[in-house]
């Protein structure tokens, strides 16, 4: 089958000035080298994907569609949250403080807490880089404990280990 036998290299490479995005572009730029005689099993090497990939790419062109909306991907919602809007408002807040607040035996949130609170307080479950991923929406980034002087007491440094493996590392407002 042949593809693309309406549509001039021109016509491509004036659609490749109006797109954003690095499929789109990825797709015009695969017609355009197919128009000049490079072949599919070619440009699937040259892309590293399947031919039957190249051959989608190709065949979207087959439209009666502005070439620019063609070679875009609709928007995709992805999937619903978890938590309503309010009830990601609440966390926010509870995570702005500490963990002992709301009754657990913690100096500072992390992801595994984050995930053993949310079961408990609104009955979801959530994956550790989930739990990652809120905690920075919330606006909290991840500080790694810092090393105490050596010269330290030696009380004030078994209290900073104790602190350490207690805590596995700190989410912190930004």
């Amino acid at each position: 089958m042949d593809h693309l036998d309406e549509i001039s290299v021109e016509e491509l490479q004036d659609a490749l000035d109006n797109v954003e995005g690095k499929k789109p572009t990825q797709r015009l730029l695969v017609a355009i080298a197919y128009k000049n005689g490079v072949t599919q099993t070619e440009l699937a090497e040259w892309y590293d994907v399947q031919r039957r990939t190249i051959y989608s790419w190709l065949k979207r062109l087959d439209t009666n569609e502005s070439l620019e909306q063609a070679v875009t991907d609709a928007h995709r919602s992805g999937r619903k949250r978890k938590l309503s809007e309010k009830e990601q408002e609440e966390f926010e807040n509870v995570v702005h403080d500490s963990p002992e607040e709301v009754g657990f035996d913690a100096p500072a949130w992390t992801p595994a807490l984050v995930q053993q609170y949310l079961e408990e307080a609104y009955d979801v479950e959530y994956s550790i880089p989930s739990c990652r991923r809120l905690l920075k929406e919330a606006g909290l980034s991840y500080q790694k404990p810092r090393r105490s002087a050596a010269e330290a007491d030696e009380d004030e440094q078994d209290e900073f280990h104790d602190e350490l493996k207690k805590s596995g590392g700190r989410w912190t407002p930004q």
